[in-house]
């Protein structure tokens, strides 16, 4: 990702003003060891799946910004611990992927992290790394002598992602898997100067360790950074909607849909998402999020509009903000959309089952119908997907003075609501 190069010493600044920092095993001694020159960092991605999903925007951002202030960033595809699996925040044991499942994965991985990241061969290029490279070489005999006897059990039972899961279970594998990443972090100091872990919050204890290794094993001064684990003002976890994850591979969920999914956050969220998930400078982002009331629409669509380019394109970007506009009556072949209306006291009062509304609009033909469609997940309601047959429309479902409803790709139907 091009663009302007950035004061070295400002990317510990930038990332507090935009919301990244969490934890910092020493601040003021990293604050000085950025200014001082590029620093290499690396933050790791897990291969459980062949897309990365809106959850890990967070640590792909960091990178970002780490770069566009002159700094080189790693990214480690973990070929290797993904054979074991991260217990981090998980509630019980994951189910173990075979090598050719990670290898199909890591490819993925692989074309998306260079959306984002300019990789190649100049001081502040990126690098993207599989730690089986490394860890692949160890026997276990050698492994125990060389980074085992470095490790105390005591302390390891201390950490909040061990402790969270002795009540349910932690398998000897898992119990192994901050051993493995702390040896990353020390090989990886040895062999490309990298001085700097970043990381989710989940991921403190497994940083930590891999900072004391790495003093220990290189007689390095190196820091650890980690993110915060972010939920919606409304609770839910980031990228996790009724449907599912909201995935950047386009297959999975298209440019439209993931459009959307930022079009329809809740207004507490439009300023910090802007901070996160966007490029925009510090003026422009402030403004943006003091709007209010009908105003706060528009931040929501140069949120929706940046971020799309940023995972998509700007291209799918100019695509799903045009579909968007005609979808809801901004312009175009919004005229052309049939449209009824529906008093507010209606919806307030008791709602209005999706299906009836769907019979209603002359969009199904029939109950049954309404609800196979709806089952199929062929129904949106404001571009959102539906699955429940049960579902009643209420006043959180109105924007803009309506509900559109959608079925297929191409029949739409606005309920305008009166007041």
């Amino acid at each position: 990702m091009n663009g302007e190069v950035l004061p070295r010493e400002d990317f510990l600044e930038e990332l507090r003003w935009r919301g990244f920092v969490e934890q910092c095993t020493d601040e003021a001694g990293l604050q000085e060891l950025l200014a001082a020159g590029p620093v290499t960092a690396y933050i790791g991605f897990d291969p459980s799946a062949d897309s990365l999903h809106c959850g890990s925007l967070v640590p792909i951002m960091g990178l970002v910004h780490l770069q566009r202030h002159g700094h080189r960033p790693l990214a480690i595809v973990g070929g290797g611990t993904g054979l074991i699996g991260d217990p981090s925040d998980k509630t019980e044991m994951r189910l173990l992927l075979s090598r050719e499942q990670i290898h199909a994965n890591m490819a993925g991985l692989r074309e998306q992290l260079g959306r984002f990241i300019r990789f190649g061969d100049g001081p502040t290029d990126g690098l993207l790394l599989d730690n089986a490279e490394w860890l692949g070489e160890f026997n276990y005999i050698d492994f125990l002598r060389e980074y085992g006897r470095h490790f105390s059990v005591n302390r390891m039972l201390t950490l909040e992602s061990v402790k969270r899961r002795l009540d349910t279970g932690l398998s000897f594998l898992e119990f192994n898997y901050m051993l493995l990443q702390a040896v990353d972090f020390a090989v990886l100091n040895r062999r490309h100067g990298c001085r700097l872990q970043m990381g989710g919050g989940d991921q403190w204890g497994n940083i930590v360790m891999g900072v004391d290794l790495t003093r220990r094993l290189n007689q390095q001064e190196v820091y650890g950074l980690t993110f915060p684990l972010l939920t919606t003002a409304g609770g839910n976890k980031m990228g996790k909607t009724a449907e599912g994850a909201v995935w950047l591979d386009g297959t999975r969920t298209s440019p439209y849909d993931f459009y959307q999914y930022w079009i329809n956050c809740d207004d507490r969220d439009v300023g910090r998402f802007l901070r996160l998930y966007t490029l925009l400078p510090r003026q422009e982002v402030e403004r943006l999020a003091a709007l209010r009331g009908a105003e706060l629409r528009r931040a929501k669509r140069v949120l929706a509009r940046e971020i799309t380019a940023l995972v998509h394109g700007e291209a799918a970007a100019q695509e799903a903000e045009r579909a968007a506009a005609a979808l809801f009556g901004g312009e175009g072949e919004a005229g052309s959309i049939p449209s009824s209306r529906r008093s507010g006291a209606d919806l307030a009062e008791e709602g209005v089952p999706l299906t009836e509304a769907l019979v209603g609009s002359g969009l199904c033909k029939s109950k049954g119908e309404a609800r196979r469609l709806v089952r199929q997940q062929g129904v949106r309601v404001n571009g959102r997907v539906v699955a429940d047959e049960l579902y009643v429309l209420g006043p959180a479902d109105v924007q803009d003075g309506r509900i559109v409803l959608q079925v297929g790709k191409k029949r739409h139907h606005h309920i305008q609501i009166d007041p």
